[in-house]
């Protein structure tokens, strides 16, 4: 088990590879519910093959290039993500973008748990014929929680064993599920429909990014046992790369799927239609090993987690603060099985939503970390008025107020299922362009702002 928190991993214990990193972001990829993305391109958006295939290298392209950009700063400073985060926006100012991404983390764990539970049940049906019930879905969603829980508690050496084998897991079933569909599918349907609008592709690449965004103020906690001397270049590569292999062939499937079974696209249970479209021989084993790959999504999430609980003030152990998160998603997830009437609108709404908070914090950390930022360990962990990262009674106004504004500013063009910002209906918030505002406006004017003081300790950025 990792018991390291917050502390920065020193040198002498850094035997990390760059190439770990690649499993990882694979890894993080590995939910149907990009089947269920790639049907809403063509379904609600409008788009024909050739577009989504656009979406779905460009959007995991822009943002696991972030994913990559930011994990730089784990083998910069050897500390978590949202504890660097302290050196950019002071110990108190730190826990107002913590706290917001800390509820957003709740959101994905919540729809990554809930979307593991439907898959168990779909094997139940395909397998035994066993009814859904409503105790049926909560014993189902605990364990499937219960799971990803021991796995983020044992810690890094775990998620870094697991992930590898799971993607070959999970990428011998898609090969399945792909040979299945290039056999089965009436290509002259698919390759005949229309374009669509282009803003609803650029909406779409907004979609699909904002998954690969939530990923960026984790980024470090997976790259902190990397040593100094590893590739920036590599790393990007790495998230990248990872990213590429899932997406597109899970978006381009679920596209191809809804040509013939639109209804995909609104399902309540988007993961049991997606095992009754294919053959039980193919389905079962994708299905279970598609669970297996969202219970190290719910791993992933509920290890950075911890450590974001720990930044805003909860002195228990790393363990504990996993089990903290673990509870919420749990009965998060009972709820939302219980209530909602569309799957696929609740997900989207939430992926707005969430690119938004995660993007105004990516734009003043990216500004930060380019600017050459290098870490006091002890003054990560010093939360008093004598830390290094104190700034002015707690908090770097400049981060702080650039933070705020982006926030404002995305909310405004954002346009969501229970949202709807005042200029949604612009240009901008039309082709769900909010969370690429609110990073513009983020890094834009934090580097206006005057340079706060402990910028002296930086240096040139080297990649």
């Amino acid at each position: 088990m990792e018991n390291r928190g917050l502390d920065p991993v020193p040198d002498s214990e850094r035997s990390g590879r760059v190439r770990s990193l690649f499993p990882t972001w694979v890894a993080a990829n590995m939910t149907v519910l990009l089947l269920t993305v790639g049907a809403g391109l063509t379904v609600f958006n409008g788009l024909n093959l050739w577009q989504v295939l656009a979406v779905a290298v460009t959007a995991p392209a822009l943002s696991f290039g972030l994913v990559g950009l930011v994990s730089v700063a784990g083998k910069r400073g050897g500390a978590p993500g949202m504890a660097l985060s302290r050196a950019v926006f002071g110990q108190r100012g730190n826990l107002l973008p913590g706290a917001l991404l800390w509820v957003a983390r709740w959101g994905w764990e919540t729809l990554n748990a809930v979307t593991g539970s439907y898959a168990l049940l779909a094997v139940l049906d395909l397998l035994f014929d066993v009814r859904t019930t409503s105790t049926l879905m909560l014993v189902t969603l605990t364990v499937f929680v219960a799971c990803s829980f021991l796995v983020s508690g044992l810690g890094i050496r775990a998620l870094a064993v697991c992930c590898p084998l799971s993607a070959y897991l999970f990428g011998g079933a898609g090969v399945l599920v792909l040979v299945h569909l290039i056999g089965s599918t009436p290509w002259r349907t698919v390759l005949d429909r229309p374009a669509g609008p282009v803003a609803m592709l650029v909406a779409g690449i907004g979609t699909v990014a904002a998954g690969g965004l939530s990923w960026v103020p984790s980024a470090p906690d997976f790259a902190r046992y990397l040593p100094r001397s590893a590739s920036a270049r590599a790393m990007v590569a790495a998230a990248m790369g990872g990213a590429l292999v899932t997406v597109v062939p899970m978006v381009l499937m679920g596209a191809v799927m809804a040509v013939g079974a639109p209804e995909l696209a609104v399902a309540k249970d988007p993961v049991a239609f997606i095992g009754a479209l294919l053959p039980v021989w193919i389905s079962v084993p994708y299905l279970l090993f598609a669970v297996v790959g969202m219970v190290l999504i719910n791993a992933m999430s509920m290890y950075s987690a911890g450590f974001t609980a720990q930044t805003l003030g909860f002195a228990i152990p790393r363990a504990w603060a996993v089990g903290v998160n673990a509870t919420i998603s749990l009965l998060l997830g009972g709820l939302l099985m219980m209530v909602a009437t569309s799957f696929i609108d609740t997900f989207v709404s939430f992926l707005t939503l969430l690119g938004v908070t995660v993007s105004a914090w990516i734009g003043v950390f990216g500004v930060d970390l380019l600017r050459g930022r290098t870490y006091d360990a002890a003054a990560l962990l010093d939360t008093t008025p004598r830390s290094a990262y104190w700034y002015t009674s707690g908090y770097c106004w400049q981060a702080v107020t650039a933070w705020a504004s982006a926030l404002v500013v995305g909310l405004l063009f954002t346009g969501a299922g229970w949202f709807t910002g005042p200029l949604a209906a612009t240009w901008i918030g039309r082709d769900g362009l909010g969370w690429a505002a609110t990073i513009v406006v983020a890094a834009g004017v934090y580097a206006l702002l005057p340079r706060p003081s402990e910028d002296r300790t930086a240096e040139p950025a080297v990649f």
